[in-house]
């Protein structure tokens, strides 16, 4: 990371702190816009490391909120697979050019969404909901995408919409799930990429602020937010996000 920090990254950097808040404990989703943001402002693997501690920080928040609200089988099915993902991401770095992490995460969620877009179709029944699989691919695309860009929010958007679980249930599962992914993450992120730096973390404590108040807004939000237009908000913004990782 450069020092001293420009405007543009100081603006994204607070967008993110605020969006990180808001979406760990209600808007999930939002958080996505703010991904390509950072990879612009930092560096598409560069920002992986300032992004995941205040997500840490956001999910402690989280749990702290929602602790009794998560189906942990749902939570154990897809953490195996998860951890695979890490290292397939390690892999795959040593391929392909930082420059192409940016269209790579995209790319990847435009999977997530034909995915998203077909559970729709099928509804209730879809029949690969029930299958061992199923959960298994989802974890090892959610393990990649949060390792090659913290990007794994609409993976889960989509793999928990099409298991049509509720809005709170939904928001308490994302809250263990990614609260473990990211503690795990941190010592590949910190010894194995070198992206985690005592300047990073420095600049994340100071948004600590930023993420609380994020985090206020978004359990406000979402008590007002009807069930429909909660699951309508997330497949709106995971398309955009999709988009503008790519272009």
């Amino acid at each position: 990371m450069i020092e001293p920090l420009s405007q543009i990254q100081w603006l994204a950097l607070c967008l993110a702190a605020l969006s990180i808040g808001m979406s760990k404990t209600g808007i999930q989703g939002i958080m996505l816009m703010i991904v390509p943001l950072m990879a612009m402002a930092f560096g598409a693997k560069e920002s992986t490391g300032v992004i995941l501690p205040m997500l840490c920080m956001a999910d402690i928040i989280a749990v702290a909120y929602y602790k009794r609200i998560a189906d942990w089988k749902i939570v154990a099915r897809l953490l195996p697979t998860a951890v695979l993902g890490f290292f397939l991401a390690i892999g795959i770095d040593h391929f392909i050019p930082t420059g192409q992490f940016r269209q790579l995460m995209g790319w990847t969620l435009m999977l997530a969404l034909a995915v998203m877009i077909g559970s729709e179709i099928f509804g209730k029944e879809n029949r690969w909901m029930k299958k061992w699989w199923y959960a298994a691919i989802f974890g090892l695309l959610g393990g990649f995408t949060t390792m090659i860009g913290n990007a794994a929010g609409p993976v889960m958007s989509v793999y928990l919409l099409s298991m049509r679980t509720g809005k709170v249930e939904y928001i308490g599962i994302n809250a263990w799930f990614f609260l473990v992914v990211n503690l795990l993450k941190v010592p590949l992120q910190a010894f194995v990429w070198d992206n985690i730096t005592w300047d990073s973390l420095l600049l994340d404590l100071v948004m600590l602020p930023i993420i609380g108040a994020g985090a206020l807004m978004g359990v406000w939000i979402v008590k007002r937010l009807p069930e429909t237009a909660f699951r309508r908000f997330i497949q709106v913004v995971t398309i955009l996000s999709a988009i503008l990782m790519i272009i």
